[in-house]
């Protein structure tokens, strides 16, 4: 009887335990292990922070759905990995043994690198969470009743931007609803060397796209843009040159401002050689296999992989959806097959789908493989992606309600991207 513990019930951690369903053996035992009750569809939250959304819309209490379809669970945060043992420490001094170990625990937010950023002790808001949603959302009906300048973006060493512009385009969008566009200058500012560039050097011709969506909307832009500190209502930024050297400093004056932080791995991960990098991501081989520790595998935002490209304020490499469901049908299918006594052999397509939800219409972009040069480099816009991705987020809802495990981004997604490329 083996013992498969996965740590997170994220967009990851979730279609991990289900999957797993369908491999192990009778006797065998699956635990999640999530340092909160429920699962929150993170995607959903720049709808949250505009009232667009409400909690119960968006999140699901875990303990009675795993139950039903026959899945331990945890309520818990990880405080411990102990490799060397097959075991994890809990809060409280708890431990859990297991036989294969599966990490899916998403990234911790490291807002504490930028003074004065983050909700928490800082002074602009985050999309990252439900609960800092739903911060952002009282901030943002605060702000509509006495409204000025909005900041919005993402931190050097950011990894995930798409949240950035859709926020963006969903508070404009939200603005004119309300006939008060008119009184809010808007700014992006980011760590990109350009708008569009993603963390992925760009796919298709996201630069002109968005570039052409925020000039529509009357949003300004900084690119290479590093944040010093922020004071209350004051934004310090560093714009550098191509090479890197400081070019400009800004002090941006704002009412709201929402940047997304830098992440961080795994902390109970940091510091164990051969397991994560000094970050806290997970190492992993081609197979979501830690190389050292061969009876873990790591799975979604939590993995460490390196930059694409040397820019002039880092950037870290995001991972999306489609690539994070790769990794999960790798990792669950070479389980299966070390259950049976063979070698894994699959790996992960790695490639990159998104839906940017832009409030009233919406940006897709495909990139096979994700890094350059590729075999599909394509990207478009239109109403049917803001359809599209609310269409995704009832779908994904359900999914985890129904204890259902199908690759949903690969059968209708891909379906629609290849649709819409042929028109």
């Amino acid at each position: 009887m083996a013992h498969i513990v996965v740590i997170g019930a994220g967009i990851g951690g979730i279609p991990t335990a289900y999957e797993l369903k369908e491999v192990v053996g009778p006797g065998d035992k699956i635990t999640v292990v999530n340092n909160r009750p429920v699962f929150q569809f993170t995607p959903s939250n720049p709808w949250v922070a505009v009232g667009w959304r409400k909690r119960e819309d968006v999140t699901i209490e875990m303990g009675p759905v795993f139950s039903r379809h026959g899945i331990d669970f945890i309520a818990k945060t990880v405080t411990k990995i102990l490799p060397e043992e097959n075991k994890i420490e809990l809060e409280g001094g708890e431990t859990l043994d297991y036989d294969f170990l599966v990490i899916a625990a998403g990234p911790e937010l490291a807002f504490d690198e930028v003074e004065g950023l983050g909700p928490e002790g800082g002074y602009t808001q985050s999309v990252c969470t439900i609960e800092h949603a739903e911060k952002a959302y009282v901030a943002w009906e605060e702000f509509c009743a006495d409204p000025g300048p909005v900041l919005v973006g993402a931190v050097q060493m950011a990894s995930c931007f798409g949240p950035a512009y859709e926020f963006a385009a969903i508070m404009d969008t939200d603005l004119k609803k309300r006939d008060i566009r008119h009184k809010v200058p808007m700014t992006f500012v980011t760590s990109e060397p350009y708008i569009g560039h993603l963390g992925l050097g760009g796919v298709g011709d996201t630069k002109g796209l968005l570039e052409s969506e925020f000039r529509d909307r009357n949003i300004k832009w900084i690119t290479n843009a590093k944040v010093d500190k922020v004071e209350p209502n004051t934004m310090f930024v560093t714009e550098v040159d191509e090479d890197g050297n400081d070019k400009k400093k800004h002090e941006l004056e704002f009412k709201y401002a929402m940047m997304l932080p830098a992440f961080r791995g795994v902390r109970p991960a940091m510091g164990i050689e051969g397991l994560a990098n000094p970050r806290g991501f997970i190492i992993v081989d081609k197979h979501q296999r830690n190389p050292k520790y061969p009876n873990i595998f790591g799975v979604g935002v939590c993995i460490a992989i390196p930059p694409l490209e040397a820019t002039p304020v880092p950037v870290g490499v995001p991972k999306t959806g489609y690539m994070i469901e790769s990794m999960v049908t790798a990792t669950v299918q070479n389980i299966g097959e070390l259950l049976k006594g063979r070698e894994p052999t699959h790996e992960p397509t790695w490639n990159a789908l998104c839906l940017a939800d832009l409030g009233d219409k919406g940006v897709v972009f495909f990139a096979r493989p994700q890094n350059p040069p590729r075999n599909i480099n394509w990207s478009a816009e239109g109403k049917w992606v803001h359809l599209a991705k609310i269409a995704f987020e009832k779908y994904f809802l359900r999914k985890v309600r129904k204890g259902v495990s199908e690759p949903f981004i690969e059968r209708y997604l891909l379906g629609l991207v290849k649709m819409h490329r042929l028109k």
